[in-house]
């Protein structure tokens, strides 16, 4: 039985690991990563698909491949990460909004295996929970909503709430008043638009300048992942830019990536000038609609609290926080710093509070 068949078994076991770089990764490995993912429906995520590892190491952030093995040398698990000193995090951090290894169901894959060859601990903030290995070592857990759009806007009023309903009853009325104000309104569901896309990072520049939140776009590497995701057509792994006007007003717009019919929605913005016209369900309303077009079964909002996202979902999946390391001391002060990120969020304080949190990110790194 070949390496990759091996490891399609449920069951198996991780008994070792090698850490490859991505660019050194070989046919077999990366067809393995392919097959893996194929038997876990749960990593149907666009963030799962190897094509998302490699958009972020060709913008200049290196991965590294971290291939776990089975007791008959078959490849059994593939998690890609950002080694940064003796601190591994998953690859796209801090914009990966679902982590975890590449495995069949059913794989066991002990969280320590990782610390070797002087990493100390493996720190993930959106682990996808299913299997129970890296239970021991998660801080907290949270939802991550989702959208079942399946029959598009039909399909997805007929399991959204009684809010969900609502604010996609004010959207279609607001969109009405936005062409009777604005000018004609437009929605493109997926362009390539560079122009555009600069804007989005500009309003959500804005966006985390106004509420004191790390500006994610201060590094230049994360602007060319989102160009270089925008460039890639392939529909099993593809960046998607929707944009919507009215007259020649940008009301909002979102860039997510998509593997298969999942979206996921990404950096949404919108133009604060016309916020009472509430534009992004505006815009999420057209994606909605559109979702049989463009072959999009779910839509995933990502973890978070905001209303918007609790009021427009029809499920969800949780995702926990942690890290995994064999010293205490640095699971105290990780502790000590979601105490901290919860505290933030509701004190008014919360940008000096956000700051003191960011420095001792730095001490736990």
């Amino acid at each position: 039985m070949n390496a990759v068949s091996e490891a399609e078994r449920r069951g198996a076991t991780v008994r070792s690991v090698r850490t490859v770089a991505f660019d050194a990764l070989t046919g077999g490995q990366l067809d393995a990563w392919h097959r893996l993912r194929a038997t876990n429906p749960q990593l149907d995520s666009p963030y799962f698909h190897p094509g998302f590892a490699a958009a972020v190491h060709a913008s200049g952030r290196p991965v590294h491949v971290v291939v776990g093995y089975d007791d008959r040398g078959g490849i059994a698990a593939l998690l890609p990460c950002h080694r940064e000193r003796s601190l591994l995090r998953p690859a796209g951090w801090p914009a990966a909004d679902f982590q975890g290894p590449v495995l069949a169901p059913g794989t066991v894959f002990p969280p320590r295996l990782l610390l070797t060859g002087g990493v100390r601990g493996f720190a993930f903030d959106h682990l996808l929970t299913g299997g129970e290995d890296f239970a021991p070592f998660a801080e907290s857990r949270l939802p991550s909503p989702y959208l079942d759009v399946t029959g598009g806007l039909d399909g997805y009023l007929g399991r959204a709430s009684r809010s969900g309903k609502d604010n996609m009853g004010q959207a279609r009325r607001r969109t009405a008043k936005a062409e009777r104000e604005l000018g004609s309104v437009k929605f493109e569901a997926d362009i390539v638009d560079e122009d555009a896309l600069r804007r989005v990072v500009e309003l959500k520049r804005a966006q985390y300048a106004a509420t004191g939140a790390r500006d994610y776009f201060a590094d230049p590497d994360r602007e060319a992942l989102l160009t270089r995701l925008l460039h890639t057509r392939d529909r099993e792994f593809c960046g998607v830019l929707s944009t919507l006007y009215a007259g020649p007003h940008l009301l909002a717009a979102h860039f997510g990536i998509r593997s298969g019919p999942v979206l996921h929605w990404w950096f949404p913005v919108y133009d604060p000038e016309f916020s009472s016209l509430a534009p992004g369900w505006i815009l999420l309303r057209e994606l909605v609609a559109a979702a049989p077009v463009l072959g999009f079964t779910r839509i995933d909002l990502g973890r978070g609290d905001d209303e918007y996202k609790r009021r427009a979902k029809t499920g969800e999946v949780e995702v926990s926080q942690g890290v995994v390391t064999a010293s205490t001391t640095r699971r105290a002060l990780r502790r000590a710093g979601t105490s901290l990120v919860a505290a933030a969020k509701s004190s008014p304080f919360g940008p000096g509070l956000r700051r003191v949190v960011r420095k001792l990110r730095a001490v736990n790194r």
